[in-house]
């Protein structure tokens, strides 16, 4: 399900880039100014592309919804998880022959904060 949505919403985002770059500029920025015939009027806000421009962004703003909420069904988890995992082996040395051949005594606290703590 989250992947057929997934795509549904790829394909209309792309229909909606597509209706938008297909609209004709009205002069002004963000629709601020232009002529009296612009969007506003009897005229525009019955153009298809205009009318297109806004169905396909409220399937966009559903479809976001609706992936939002299969994306909590699927992960299941209620709480946040804080708690670290102390069970994890500490990282190799970084000589890649080892501090038997270095001289030096391998360290012998499991836990990779303890020397930090001292």
């Amino acid at each position: 399900m989250f992947l057929f949505l997934t795509v549904v919403q790829a394909i209309v985002a792309a229909a909606l880039v597509g209706v938008i770059l297909m609209q004709r500029s009205e002069g002004g920025g963000l629709g601020i100014g232009g002529s009296p015939s612009g969007m506003l009027s009897a005229r525009g806000a019955a153009d298809f592309l205009t009318r297109s421009t806004k169905w396909l962004a409220v399937l966009f703003v559903i479809l976001s919804i609706a992936l939002a909420a299969v994306a909590v069904e699927t992960t299941g988890s209620d709480a946040i998880e804080s708690t670290l995992d102390r069970s994890v082996a500490p990282a190799a040395p970084a000589d890649p022959l080892g501090p038997a051949t270095t001289g030096e005594a391998a360290p012998t606290s499991t836990d990779p904060l303890g020397d930090a703590t001292e």
